[in-house]
């Protein structure tokens, strides 16, 4: 989902260039040396750089037919991770992928096999819709969020104590929220507005989520801290 969100938002931001073509994924990695500067723009202003071949999109559309599909998706994260190498975003990116396995036999015993589910989850995740019009701005649903929130719910209760103490459940950070939310002064009505929202022991960072979906983004002034 990471990469996918980070494919759209690099192609949104070169799309919104004065560009001399309509889309940046329809351009060729060869294309690129006709427009000085794009990379560098990206790098400057987002702190990474994804190569046309290498976009979510494109890597999915190949998917299927690709028999080598793990090596190019591993060598696309390699390269974003790289792209920002020497940069102040370096240490942001540095390792960020090392967790993905894509040759785990937990995908399959055989490469064609693990191609084969690696193809159905660029598909699924695909398909989820981030937002209107192919705006992952402009969407009614936190789609990373909740899947992140699930996915940590499932680590702290498949790993006991040892995981799960890190992990504040949903339910809990959601009454959290609200009794800090409470207007003291008038016990039965909630602030619609903060200033700042500020978790000194963030953890996962379900709470400052959790605050995020009870207040709603655009009511917190100066944004989220922990």
């Amino acid at each position: 989902m990471f990469y996918r969100f980070i494919s759209e938002n690099i192609q949104s931001f070169i799309n919104s260039f004065d560009n001399n073509f309509d889309d940046y994924k329809d351009l060729t990695d060869e294309d690129l040396k006709k427009y000085e500067g794009i990379k560098e723009e990206c790098i400057n202003s987002k702190g990474f750089f994804i190569k046309p071949s290498e976009l979510f999109c494109n890597v999915r559309e190949l998917a299927r037919t690709d028999e080598n599909l793990n090596i190019t998706l591993e060598t696309a994260l390699k390269n974003i991770e790289g792209s920002s190498q020497g940069t102040p975003s370096g240490a942001d990116f540095k390792g960020l992928f090392d967790d993905i396995d894509l040759n785990s036999n937990k995908l399959g015993t055989s490469t064609k096999q693990r191609n084969e589910k690696l193809a159905k989850m660029l598909n699924a995740i695909g398909d989820l819709d981030f937002g209107t019009n192919g705006d992952y701005n402009d969407h009614q649903i936190d789609v990373f969020g909740d899947a992140y929130e699930f996915l940590m719910t499932m680590y702290a209760s498949n790993a006991g104590k040892s995981g799960g103490e890190f992990f504040t459940p949903h339910e809990v950070s959601e009454l959290l929220a609200k009794l800090t939310l409470v207007n003291r002064n008038e016990p039965d009505n909630f602030k619609k507005k903060v200033r700042k929202v500020y978790d000194p022991a963030c953890g996962s960072g379900s709470l400052l989520l959790k605050f995020a979906k009870v207040l709603g983004e655009d009511n917190v002034r100066q944004g989220f801290f922990g």
